[in-house]
């Protein structure tokens, strides 16, 4: 063991959280508060007390295993779980549920585990314990669509397990080393790994377990859902495949193609799910270009998008709380009666829309600055199309039709969000503003220190121009009455492959299955039916072999049959 710091962040930084979530089981009322409220902040403490360069070994069957490794990039993962589960648990103080609350912080938990592991099989160990915790906030909510959601949800978080484990396996047996460094497409088990991180980060193809099952949980497991999973798969790309150049074109493509399913999306958080993989795909171009800019950009932008993405999802939340309804076509006018949380919103989508002196904007174009820099001409372009579609659908659709397109029939009885979901937007907002107007607190804590600043005058007039022209192309689109309607319905992607085609040919196997059944066991029937007829003939009542025989008759045959075989037996 190097280093320093307290035994027990050395041993395991994830221990309070772990702790936290073990005593919430047995606790309840205030005492089950405190104790939520207490493990987030014990084990920030904790982080805040390790030193880079700790290292705890351990050897399991001549293998060398880190659990714990202390750098800059595992510090400051562990400070933004531990800020959003905080966040979170305030969210959710209102909630009676033993389930979800211990479900949260053992989720947290396994996060905090896994971006301090440092060796492949102890990222294997908290990367299935984040599947089989996070399943529970989505289960809590106790509904059909929610328990189909659940188990499409686990079954690709487990594949995703599995393949890390082949992956892990394959590259320890060449390598005869288990150290979570970098790993590359071109090492045993690389594509496995790779594979594996893809499935969390939700790759094109690999991605609607997110928008499946995020917005089937409840209000406040969505918020700790968005904080967790895909960051922890950006936290695993940084360490293990910055550089990859396949990378640049995955991002590319996730931040592009979910803008046209959220335009056209009626559930507002299934808006934001898809609004997620948009802003994951900026932080993969990120880590595919591989310099230390885009790097710190990556890193940043997930620090930045657990805050504002959850300041939205808890918005969100609210609103589902209030009203029991999520779909766009059926909200509006509630700025009147839930005036705090509109505002709260409305701080969400400027940062995700990446608007000066929020936080969105100062991650946001360090990796557009580094596409620049390293001459990737189109995937600028790009990623400036994928701004402007995010601003379009989450920075004014969400708000818009959640709270000012019309005056719906929940306005006459809705009410403001309870205290203390307001306390956890409001500190989620304020920390939006803070970074935005203070970047350098965020940059210092990034790995590498690069000197970039983001407000020179070009980055600044050029977002205001894009930000401007989506605004006034949203509108033209309202009143000429072009924008896709918020229609009652839900809309399939690649989903369709396992929702649609897989079942129906399923079923259409089974009936044939069925149909060959119900044929063979008409012929058999009629063969034995034959067989059973043939008998009777022989062997029944009446049948030949069951007639009364003279003695005579039988000697005389019997002198036959002797008298054939003298006959064969001599020629």
């Amino acid at each position: 063991m190097n280093g320093g710091g307290p035994m027990m962040t050395e041993i395991a930084p994830a221990l309070p959280l772990f702790l936290g979530a073990v005593l919430s089981g047995f606790t309840r009322g205030w005492l089950r508060a405190l104790v939520m409220l207490g493990a987030p902040l014990l084990g920030a403490l904790g982080i805040y007390q390790m030193e880079p360069g700790t290292l705890v070994q351990a050897e399991l069957f001549g293998l060398a295993l880190t659990p714990v490794r202390v750098d800059s990039l595992s510090i400051l993962f562990g400070y933004l779980f531990h800020l959003a589960t905080f966040i979170g648990v305030i969210y959710a103080l209102h909630v009676r549920d033993r389930i979800q609350d211990v479900a949260a912080l053992a989720y947290a938990g396994s996060a905090v585990g896994a971006v301090f592991a440092g060796d492949l099989l102890t990222l294997f160990i908290y990367w299935e314990l984040m599947a089989l915790t996070s399943v529970f906030l989505i289960l809590a909510r106790r509904t059909e669509r929610a328990f189909g959601a659940s188990m499409r949800y686990l079954v690709m978080q487990v594949g995703s397990g599995v393949l890390l484990l082949a992956g892990t396996i394959l590259y320890a047996s060449n390598d005869g080393s288990l150290a979570f460094n970098h790993v590359g497409l071109n090492a045993p088990g690389g594509w496995l790994i790779f594979l594996a991180f893809g499935i969390k980060s939700a790759f094109p193809f690999l991605h609607n377990w997110l928008t499946d099952a995020y917005p089937e949980a409840t209000p406040s497991g969505t918020v700790f859902l968005s904080a967790v999973t895909t960051k922890v798969a950006i936290y695993a790309l940084v360490r293990g495949y910055a550089g990859t150049e396949i990378l640049i074109y995955i991002g590319v493509l996730m931040a592009c193609f979910p803008i046209f399913y959220a335009v056209i999306e009626n559930d507002l958080r299934r808006v934001l799910a898809y609004s997620m993989i948009n802003q994951v795909g900026f932080m993969v171009v990120g880590v595919g270009i591989g310099t230390e800019l885009a790097l710190n950009g990556a890193v940043a932008h997930a620090f930045n998008d657990v805050i504002f993405k959850g300041l939205l999802m808890m918005s969100m939340g609210a609103v589902l709380h209030v009203t029991g309804e999520m779909r766009g076509s059926e909200l509006g006018g509630l700025y009147k009666k839930m005036p705090k949380t509109a505002v709260l919103c409305m701080v969400g989508a400027a940062s995700i829309s990446a608007f000066p002196l929020f936080n969105g904007f100062v991650s946001k174009s360090m990796i557009m600055s580094a596409a620049i820099i390293e001459n990737h001409d189109w995937v600028w372009l790009a990623l400036l199309f994928a701004s402007a579609g995010v601003f379009h659908h989450a920075g004014i659709k969400i708000p818009f039709f959640a709270f000012f397109a019309h005056d719906s029939r929940f306005v006459a009885e809705a009410r403001e969000a309870p205290t203390n979901m307001l306390i956890a937007m409001t500190i989620a907002a304020l920390l939006c503003v803070g970074i935005g107007t203070f970047p350098l607190f965020l940059y210092d804590l990034l790995p590498y220190d690069t000197g970039y600043w983001p407000y020179d005058m070009s980055h600044v007039l050029a977002q205001m121009q894009l930000l401007a022209f989506s605004a006034l192309a949203f509108t033209w689109l309202k009143l000429a009455h072009i924008y896709p309607p918020e229609l009652k319905s839900v809309n399939l992607d690649a989903e369709w492959l396992y929702r649609r085609v897989a079942p129906d040919a399923v079923k259409k196997i089974m009936t044939q299955l069925t149909s060959v059944k119900e044929l063979a066991s008409k012929h058999t029937l009629a063969a034995l039916g034959m067989a059973q007829r043939g008998i009777a003939r022989h062997h029944g009542e009446h049948g030949l072999l069951a007639r009364t025989w003279p003695t005579g008759s039988m000697v005389l045959w019997v002198a036959v049959l002797l008298g054939l075989s003298l006959v064969l037996y001599y020629f």
